[in-house]
Parts: C-alpha cells; structure tokens; sequence
C-alpha cells in the first residue's frame, strides 16, 4: 500500500487521474476533518478503488479545485474508480505543490493539541485563518513541507512537542489502502463495476459510457438530458432521469443485449449513429404504456425495466412508427401482464430482460415468438395478502389493473381523470372500501384493513363523504351503484353486507378474473 507521501507524489506526477464519469468534490471540511481523525486514530476509512490501463479517456476531471498536470508519456495511468472524495481530502489537505483554481475552505485543517483524546470525537477541526489559535491549534498542511514543518515545530512550547512529534509519525507512516485492477478491455471494467455495485457503491456508468462515446458533435449525457425535457410534458421525465434504464435501452436496441458487459463494450460510432433510433424506441414504448395501459408516468410501471424490451420493439429509422398489427398487440399485452403479475423483472432480471429482448425481436420480425409465455401462478391470495402500498409492484400492478376498467367516481358517477389521478399517483387517490374506522370498531387487526382487495380509486373528497360507516350505512351516498361497483372490480352484494371476510374474499376472486383475463385475453 502506498503511503500518504508516495500518494500525493503519484497525483502531482499525474499518474492518478480522475475520469470524466466521476462526480465532482462533494465532501464538506467537517467530512474532511473526520477523515484526518480517522487516520491519526488508525480506524479503517475504506480502499480506494483504481482502474490500471494504457487507454487515456477522451476526457477527464480535475481532482477537487486542483488542476492535474499531463500524464507522463507511455506510463500506465490510474483512474480512480471509488474512493474520490477521500483521495481529493487528502491530497488537498497535505500537498503543497499545486495551486487550486479557486480558493477552497475545506483543505486548512488543523490539530487541536489541548483537547483530551476521545475515540469518538475528533480531535482536528476546520479553521479560516482568523480563527485559528497557535497555543492550541497545529496545521497539517505542512507536514510533507520541509521548510515550513521545522519552523512551526520549533514555535510549539516544549510540553506539547512529543504529542506533535507522535501526530507527525503517524501521518507520515500512514497507508492508504488501494485496490488496483489492471486491463484494457473494457469488458473487466463492466464486470468490475457490476460487481463493485453489487457492494452497494454507486459508480456512474452514464459517464463512463459518455466517456467512451464523445466527440465534439455527440455527447451522451447531453442527449439524455434533451429527452428528459422531450418527455416531461407527457409526464414521463422519469425516464430520462433514470439512468440505469436509458442505458439499458441504448445496449437492447444497438446490440440486442442490455448486460453492463454489452454496455459497457458499445461502440461509440454505432451508439452514435443508432441514437435517433434508440429515442425513437423509448417514445415508442412510452406511448404503447400511455395508450394500451393507461400508465400516466414511469412511477406507474411496476417495472421500469419493462420499456426496454418495448423500446427493442419500437425502434425504427427515420423516426417512423412501427405498425403494430392486432396479433402483435395481443401478444405484447399479454407479456405485459404476465410480466406484472410474476414480478418477472423482480428476481433474475437479467437473464429474464434478454430472453424477452431476442423474443421481442422475432416478435418485431414477424418470426416465431415465445415473448407472452411466461410461466405465471396467480391466486386470490395476491390480493388478499398484498397490503397496499404505492411502492410495491403488486400495488402498481394492482392499480393498472382497476385502470383499465375505467373506474367511475364512487359518490358523483363521472369518469375518474385517470391523467390526473396516476400523474398525482399519491394515496390520496386510493382509500379503503371497507373504511378503517369501520374495521377498528369491529375488532379487524390493523395488518389486516389494507389487503389489496379492499383498496379502490377514491379520491379524499370522496373519501370523506363516504366516512368511517359501515357500507350499509354509506351506500345511499354511492350513484350509480350498478355501474360504479362494476368499473370498480366490487361485488354490491358482499360490499353492502358489512361482511368484512366474505367481502375481501369475494372482491379478490373478482380481482382474479380480471387478472386472468388480461394475462390470457386474444
């Protein structure tokens, strides 16, 4: 492992390096300061993670407000993959070399000697100038400078010297953990950074990708943010906010493969000359769900990942549409459905995403296709058992399915703005049927008021003029009965009867129908 020296060296010599897809410097000084404690205390503060490779990026950041100089000719460079802020923290804090492009607060951090030692506290504390006092505060900023460390060692009353002499020790002996992984092929670093994200650390593959597929007249990252304002006004900015799922379409409809391998491989000349198609497949998608599933944004979908495949489907040249005939839409209906109903993209999502991108392909050829034959086992229980919760995909599920009914107003009849209601897509546009005031009275548990099949498109002012009564009670508030409970998925009968078991099981038979009905409709 390096030491803090042989680290500050390898920056200011220009062999580590940060890669454009590396967010700036975030860290506060107090975040800066905890750090230093860290180290003197010898508590672990993680390894940094470094990528080995002769291939220089098109473009780079700098490390913080520090400028780096050119790499060295022919001389392997590490780029830093994981472990940024902490690298910037203590270059920043020790170097003495390079000047930064901007005056910063966070680098002048200083040891409080007259404090006691305490294994939680920190003993270092970020100070402007103006506050900083000599009879108890030492900078670090000269520990690795020669000429100003004596001077100010020299300065310290004699009493204080020996703890001084032990802070300049351990810094100086100090590692800094690193974990190098060596390649060129950008297959390893896909693989690297799956696994690395497996871990639970974030590495942004947008601007690794945007890295491998610049050029002055075609910036990646850029595109995506023009779609996101393209879509806003259909509600689904979502989409172009979500990274992860924009990158796995670009991969599906350039390379029939959406893996972090197949991604991070893509060619840049092919994703730059395919680009209009891979837009032209995400709106195609986008109006397929808006249109055939009445999903208002991508919050509806209890998948996000189910408009990759779409977007294989939809993506043509020219910006022309494809022409769906009614066979193809039964087929992709039925996939959608199934694909809900199993939590398909819930559990192996890889490996389920490509078998239906190469079926959803022969599907869009005219060939064979097996998209819509999904194995699905679905019972009353999934709305009997399913609380609601707008979160989960069985309640997505769930309220695409009351959706397509085309559900009524409880209490005046009218048509529910479902534009309105999935746009706003809050609990204030679903309440119980069975209201919980009701189901309190009567002893029902509170795990139990909330199944799926006592939930419905109600909104809060309906909601308060049909109350805490009982159904009996409430039923002559209901217009329309007949139809309302009908577009609603509710069985009248069992609604009215104040039977809170017989009803939710009812309901959730009814619910199933439904349910079986689209997963299996021609």
């Amino acid at each position: 492992m390096p030491s803090i020296r042989q680290m500050i060296e390898a920056v200011s010599d220009g062999r580590v390096r940060i890669p454009a897809f590396q967010r700036g410097f975030v860290w506060d000084a107090y975040r800066v300061a905890q750090l230093m404690d860290s180290i003197y205390k010898g508590y672990p503060f993680g390894a940094l993670l470094f990528w080995r490779t002769r291939a220089e990026l098109k473009t780079e950041r700098d490390l913080g407000p520090f400028q780096l100089p050119p790499r060295p000719d022919d001389y392997p460079i590490d780029y830093v993959l994981d472990g940024q802020q902490r690298l910037t923290s203590i270059f920043g804090v020790f170097q003495t070399e390079l000047q930064p492009k901007e005056k910063v607060g966070w680098s002048d951090i200083y040891f409080d000697y007259r404090v006691d030692a305490d294994a939680q506290e920190s003993l270092f504390v970020p100070l402007d100038q103006s506050e900083v006092d000599p009879e108890r505060h030492f900078p670090l900023n000269v520990f690795f400078d020669a000429s100003k460390y004596g001077p100010a060692f020299r300065a310290l009353p004699e009493e204080v010297t020996p703890k001084i002499d032990d802070l300049y020790s351990r810094f100086k002996e100090s590692d800094v953990p690193v974990q190098t992984f060596t390649t060129d092929d950008r297959a390893g670093v896909a693989i690297v950074f799956e696994r690395v994200n497996r871990l639970g650390v974030e590495l942004d593959t947008l601007q690794l990708l945007s890295a491998w597929t610049w050029s002055d007249d075609f910036d990646l990252q850029r595109r995506f943010e023009d779609l996101s304002e393209e879509l806003e006004p259909f509600g689904f900015k979502g989409v172009g906010e979500d990274v992860t799922l924009l990158l796995r379409c670009c991969a599906a409809v350039v390379d029939g493969d959406a893996s972090p391998k197949t991604l991070i491989a893509l060619n840049g000349t092919k994703v730059r000359e395919q680009f209009p198609n891979v837009v032209n497949g995400i709106k195609g998608a986008i109006d397929f769900v808006r249109k055939e599933l009445r999903v208002q944004k991508l919050d509806n979908l209890p998948h996000a990942t189910l408009l990759v495949p779409l977007a294989v489907f939809f993506a043509v040249p020219n910006s022309k549409s494809v022409k769906l005939s009614s066979a193809q839409r039964s087929v992709l209906l039925r996939w959608f459905w199934k694909s809900c109903f199993s939590a398909r993209y819930g559990r192996v999502v890889q490996r389920n995403l490509q078998a239906d991108i190469e079926e959803m392909i022969k599907l869009k050829d005219g060939e064979p296709s097996k998209l819509d034959e999904i194995p699905v086992q679905v019972d009353d229980r999934f709305f009997l058992e399913n609380n609601f919760n707008l979160n989960a995909v069985s309640s997505k599920t769930f309220v695409l399915l009351l959706a397509q009914e085309r559900p009524l107003s409880l209490v005046g009849g009218s048509s529910i703005d479902l534009s309105v209601a999935l746009q706003a897509y809050n609990r204030n546009e679903f309440h119980h049927l069975y209201p919980q005031a009701f189901l309190r009275a009567t002893g029902v548990p509170t795990d139990r008021q909330s199944p799926l099949a006592n939930m419905c498109f109600i909104n809060a002012i309906d909601n308060k003029v049909l109350g805490g009564d009982a159904p009996s009670i409430y039923k002559d508030r209901i217009s329309n009965q007949e139809s309302v409970l009908k577009r609603s998925l509710c069985p009248p009968t069992e609604l009215f009867s104040d039977d809170y078991e017989n009803f939710t099981k009812t309901r959730a038979r009814m619910l199933l129908g439904a349910a079986n009905e689209r997963m299996n409709s021609q």
